[in-house]
Formats: structure tokens, sequence, C-alpha cells
């Protein structure tokens, strides 16, 4: 049974000017920083399963830092899916290296792998149940030698890093059926699947944090 992914079409038209207007430019630097560091810089051309991008802000960063990658751009919100869509066409030399999937990581099909799988500020949406239960199902998908590229919200250290994670689950909780509570255990549940950091950086006082994540 796929997990159940809360539903961000409500707020896909405000959702990277809110966030933006609460974090800066933060999220952003994590996810760039993720791909410059998990990206592998030579070799075959890799596959490359991007679940949950979003409106696709640092999708064409991807390209443009490998231009022959083929992308599985995979998004559960038909609005946020669209919006990344639209984002490529202004990009017409990246037109065969991306395909657009909507859904979860249901409609991923038995026989595909990749060799990379970038997940970003998706891990926090899920109780820690439905989180390892999703990150068995993408286990699945993975090989190896798969790279893990991770960026989201860490254990907040301080008063505000808790009021901000509280309110950022009651709002979303209430517009788009985010059932978590608190942040669950995102590196622990990582490391059940036998993955550890080879790479981690973090900003905004330790609440935000990318990691590029492989078999030890």
């Amino acid at each position: 049974m796929p997990t159940s992914v809360p539903d961000f079409d409500s707020v896909a038209a405000f959702y990277d000017p809110l966030a933006r207007l609460v974090f800066g430019p933060t999220l952003l630097r994590a996810q760039r920083a993720a791909l410059q560091a998990g990206l592998p810089a030579a070799g075959a051309a890799p596959r490359v399963l991007f679940i949950g991008g979003g409106t696709g802000r640092v999708l064409p960063e991807l390209l443009a830092a490998r231009p022959d990658a083929q992308v599985l751009y995979l998004e559960a919100s038909a609005r946020m899916l669209r919006q990344a869509a639209e984002l490529l066409q202004r990009r017409p030399e990246a037109a065969g290296q991306v395909s657009f999937r909507h859904g979860t990581e249901a409609a991923l099909l038995p026989a595909e792998q990749f060799d990379v799988i970038v997940a970003f500020f998706l891990f926090d949406l899920f109780p820690p149940a439905e989180l390892a239960a999703l990150l068995a199902r993408l286990h699945c998908h993975a090989h190896g030698g798969t790279r893990w590229l991770v960026a989201d919200f860490a254990p907040p250290r301080r008063g505000w890093q808790r009021g901000l994670q509280w309110l950022m689950y009651r709002f979303f909780g209430l517009t788009s059926g985010v059932r978590g509570r608190q942040l669950p255990d995102i590196a622990g549940a990582l490391g059940q699947l036998g993955l550890r950091p080879v790479w981690e950086q973090h900003w905004a006082d330790g609440l935000v944090q990318a990691g590029v994540w492989a078999r030890s």
C-alpha cells in the first residue's frame, strides 16, 4: 500500500514565495549544496529519481550539473508537477532528459532502478512509521551504489526553532493534510536501510541540513 501523501495542490501557487518569506534563500542553498556534493561528477549518464520536488526550482540546476542525466520527476501534486514542467519548457535543450510522472512512490515500475535518489523537504512530512515504509519502498529501486541526496529540517535545538516547526506542522496539517506533528528521525530511518552520510552541511543554526547518503 502506498504512503498516504499530503495534498499540496491548495498551496502550490504560493508555496515557493512563502518558503522564501520564512527562510530566505536557505532552503534553496541546501538543495543546491546537496546536488553539488552528491551528483556523480563523471561516469555513465546517471538515472535520477527526483521525488517530491514540488515546483522544480532546482531542477534546471540538476540538469545543468549533469546534462546527460536521465531524470524521473515524480510529484504527488498535479499543480506543482505542472509548474515544474512549465519551468522546463524554458530549457528546450533538456526536453529529452526529464520524464514527468504524477503520483507517489507507488507509481514507480518494479524494474526501475536509480543511481541517484533526490528527496528535498519530503521526509519531514511523514510520521515515523510511514516514513520507514516510504524509505523501504524507495530502497527497492536503489542498488548498492545509489546515492541519496537529502535536504530537510533537523531536530530543533532552540526555542524559536521548536516554535517555527510547530507552526509549520499546524499550518500544513490544516492546508495540505500533513498528519505528522513533529519531525521524524530522518537520519535514524535512513540508517535502518544501511545508509550512512558521506557528506553533510547545516544552515540556520542547525535547523536546515543537507546530506549525501550511501551504503557504508
